[in-house]
C-alpha cells in the first residue's frame, strides 16, 4: 500500500519552516529567484547549506548548472516578497530592488538574513534534486521569521 500524495503533503506540512527566497543568475546573467522552504544547514566545517528544486521549475538549469546560489531568509514582514518569488515569469524581478555581492546572485535587503553560497554537489532526490552551497558570506538581522506551516503562513508568538 502506498502513501497518498496528498496525505503525504498534508503530513509534513505539519512541521513548520522558515521561508526563504533562493537566488541565481542564469547564463546571460538576468536574476533568477524562487520561494523555497526545502532549505536547512548541512555543515558548520565548512559552513554548508542545501536546497531542494523541484525538477518542473522554468528555473532548473540555472540553479543546476550555475556556480553560485543565495538564500535569502524572509522576516515575517516580506509575505509579499515570498508571494512575488512563488510565481512563475520573469516579471517578478520588475521594479524589485536587491543588491549583489562578490559571489553576483541577488541579495534580498531587509531579509532576517543573508547567504551567499558557491554551489557544490547536486544528489538525485526523486522529484527534485537536492543542491548543496558553500556559505562564503553571510548576514543576519533582528527581527521574527516568515513561517510556512500546513498550507500557509504562520507567526512565531514570543512571550
Amino acid at each position: 500500500m502506498g502513501v497518498d500524495p496528498r496525505e503525504f503533503r498534508n503530513t509534513v506540512g505539519c512541521f513548520a519552516t522558515g521561508v526563504t527566497v533562493i537566488t541565481t543568475t542564469d547564463s546571460l546573467g538576468k536574476p533568477i529567484g524562487l520561494t523555497a522552504n526545502s532549505f536547512t544547514s548541512l555543515s558548520l566545517d565548512p559552513p554548508m547549506v542545501l536546497f531542494c528544486l523541484d525538477r518542473k521549475v522554468a528555473s532548473f538549469d540555472a540553479f543546476s548548472e550555475g556556480g553560485a546560489f543565495a538564500v535569502n531568509i524572509l522576516s515575517e514582514l516580506q509575505k509579499d516578497i515570498s508571494n512575488r518569488f512563488a510565481t512563475t515569469g520573469d516579471d517578478k524581478w520588475n521594479d524589485f530592488d536587491f543588491v549583489t555581492w562578490e559571489g553576483g546572485s541577488p541579495i534580498i535587503p531587509g531579509s532576517l538574513a543573508n547567504l551567499e553560497c558557491k554551489a557544490g554537489n547536486i544528489f538525485e532526490g526523486g522529484d527534485h534534486i537536492i543542491l548543496t552551497g558553500e556559505v562564503m558570506r553571510i548576514s543576519a538581522s533582528e527581527g521574527s521569521p516568515l513561517l510556512y506551516w500546513k498550507g500557509g503562513y504562520a507567526e512565531l508568538n514570543v512571550d
